[in-house]
């Protein structure tokens, strides 16, 4: 049988983790500013399977808007070059020798005003995945009160608990969209 406690405990990590995905799925958003991590989803054919980039390569930024990506064996670059021409994120590298630069193009407002939504959906499902955990953390609650383990106070005292997890959570989650708008916006 499980105790409040370890359900108060239990909520919390799971709404720790929910947060962990929303960052690593905001550090994929595109900004106005080059970012390795945005290579992270291009696969590349390496011997017959496809293996992610950063396997087969070594990238890094040159500056502010330029990717490189240091093939790691002499014949991959160009099959790196096309993966990334392929690639659905409209980027243009060009190579230069061993090393491949990939460009990051600017953003016009259109395409800035798209990503700020993409990001404000990507918040809102983070935010539902933990109003979920909520939800049943409370009905894990009230079936202890129901089998009598715990009493009506327990359940007061751990919803209210539960609710301030939540909270706080939630106002993590505001404030990382808040500054990754403020970081798509900046030109």
């Amino acid at each position: 049988m499980t105790t409040i406690a370890e359900i108060k405990q239990n909520v919390a990590a799971r709404m720790d983790q929910s947060i962990a995905a929303y960052k690593n799925t905001l550090s994929k958003i595109r900004t106005g500013r080059a970012n390795p991590g945005i290579l992270d989803t291009v696969q590349v054919d390496y011997y017959g399977s496809m293996m992610p980039i950063g396997q087969v390569a070594n990238v890094s930024l040159l500056d502010s808007r330029t990717i490189s990506v240091q093939p790691w064996e002499k014949g991959m670059g160009a099959k790196i070059e096309k993966a990334i021409r392929d690639s659905d994120l409209g980027l243009n590298p060009s190579s230069m020798g061993d090393l491949i630069r990939v460009p990051m193009p600017p953003m016009s407002e259109e395409r800035r005003k798209e990503m700020t939504k993409l990001v404000r959906s990507e918040a809102e499902n983070a935010k539902i995945a933990i109003r979920n955990l909520r939800r049943d953390a409370n009905e894990h609650v009230k079936k202890l009160v129901k089998d009598k383990v715990a009493t009506e106070d327990d359940l007061k005292r751990a919803e209210g608990d539960v609710q301030k997890a939540t909270d706080k959570h939630i106002n993590e989650i505001d404030s990382l969209v808040a500054a990754k708008e403020q970081e798509i916006m900046a030109v």
